[in-house]
């Protein structure tokens, strides 16, 4: 990421690994956090060996994990990376991830070049994965250095499997974000990305250019990263995009694919929101033909289209239509454990759903342990909590679904009186 480094930015600072419950994921992971700092607490009865032996037994399998991404055959080298992008995806492995940083990246190259279809997208992945984990700094610039050629000749590769390609275009967008040092060659990755993405626009004659579906959700892809990366430009580059980009990138609206056509409309609010923050007085030649565009996206009624993405596209755009329209944006608030953070901008949210996008699940435990993360949310350092509160907090899987239980019931009695057709209208 282009700002100033320091080696001790990083994906976490602690190699201590315990059991990552499913049942309760939140408060888990705040024991995870308390566990690290209350060294003056004693063990339960047996807890700290219990710990140990896990900590041990997970070690253990993360070793056969990496052990066997060089082994012959593909289905287990397919299984290995799975293995490792699910253990970074849902702990912070830092101390580990730091002793064999450059065996594992050794390991992904070796994947990305040898391997075939799901081989290299579960390495693009995992590549991503390790840079996360490594946080911005000299550790994740090394392993990109070495990762981004491959990852560009890949993307470049018209003969390559297009599920890796679709792969590599989403993980070059965030290791990009991540890792790279230099705002040029940051410039030069998004003009990757435009060689891609540009063969989707609608021609100056009207007519849609002939692509695949594949091939879209390639294009899709890439133009998402782009999106990323305009987060960290500088306003000269910000002002040359808008003058080359902003005038065709409404054309990507009519694209048959619904993706595309999301991915479009939230491009275009993001660029809207940079060149307000530049300008406050910004003003677009073809607005109110683009806002026809989008208010006909927003109640898109067309019976050819399925209405699942009917239903999602209109709930997109309608947001979109509010950013060119008035500027706003339709905040959002992400809790996890005992904090919040607001979503609160189109930046914001791009730079969210892009992290989201690895670490699925585990984002909740990312937003709360991972330095690199809360410091791009600006969060601050991890927030501790002592082993006391964490019990006061936790509830029972029972008392959790004694909760749900009357919650459903009462929300069902509140719906069924609207809905129920035989209310009695007669006294009004």
């Amino acid at each position: 990421m282009p700002r100033n480094k320091k080696k001790s930015s990083r994906g976490g600072q602690h190699g201590h690994v315990q059991p990552f419950s499913d049942e309760d994921a939140s408060i888990e992971t705040l024991s995870h956090c308390s566990s690290f700092s209350d060294v003056t607490s004693g063990p339960d009865d047996g807890g700290e060996a219990s710990e140990d032996a896990a900590q041990e037994d997970f070690q253990y399998k993360l070793k056969g994990f990496i052990d066997s991404t060089v082994d012959k055959s593909a289905k287990t080298r397919q299984g290995a990376l799975d293995g490792l992008k699910t253990a970074l995806a849902t702990r912070i492995l830092y101390e580990f991830i730091s002793e064999r940083r450059m065996t594992i990246t050794d390991s992904i190259e070796r994947c990305l070049k040898k391997g075939k279809g799901d081989e290299q997208r579960a390495a693009a992945s995992l590549a991503c994965l390790l840079c996360i984990q490594l946080g911005s700094g000299i550790e994740s610039e090394e392993v990109f250095k070495t990762l981004k050629p491959i990852f560009k000749n890949i993307l470049a590769d018209g003969s390559a499997n297009i599920q890796a390609r679709q792969a590599v275009a989403t993980s070059l967008g965030l290791c990009t974000l991540v890792a790279e040092d230099d705002i040029l060659d940051v410039h030069a990755t998004m003009e990757c990305f435009e060689n891609l993405f540009t063969r989707s626009y609608v021609r100056a004659d009207g007519t849609s250019p002939l692509i695949n579906p594949q091939t879209s959700a390639l294009h899709t892809n890439a133009l998402l990263s782009w999106a990323l990366l305009l987060t960290i430009c500088t306003a000269n580059q910000l002002r040359d995009i808008l003058c080359k980009h902003l005038p065709k990138l409404p054309r990507l609206l009519e694209s048959e694919d619904v993706n595309m056509r999301i991915a479009a409309g939230e491009t275009i609010a993001l660029l809207f929101e940079l060149a307000r923050d530049m300008d406050a007085e910004f003003e677009f030649d073809d607005w109110e033909e683009l806002c026809d565009k989008l208010n006909a996206l927003a109640t898109d009624c067309n019976k050819h289209r399925a209405k699942t993405d009917k239903r999602k596209q209109r709930s997109v755009f309608r947001d979109v239509l509010k950013a060119v329209e008035e500027g706003d944006f339709q905040t959002e608030t992400i809790r996890f454990g005992t904090e919040r953070m607001t979503i609160d901008s189109w930046v914001r949210k791009r730079t969210y759903d892009a992290f989201r996008e690895f670490v699925g699940s585990g984002m909740n435990y990312h937003l709360q342990g991972n330095e690199f993360i809360r410091d791009v949310f600006e969060l601050g350092p991890p927030m501790l909590v002592d082993s006391a509160t964490m019990k006061a907090m936790k509830i029972s899987r029972f008392e959790r679904h004694l909760h749900n239980s009357a919650a459903f019931k009462a929300r069902t009695k509140a719906r069924s009186k609207f809905r129920d057709k035989r209310v009695d209208v007669g006294e009004f």
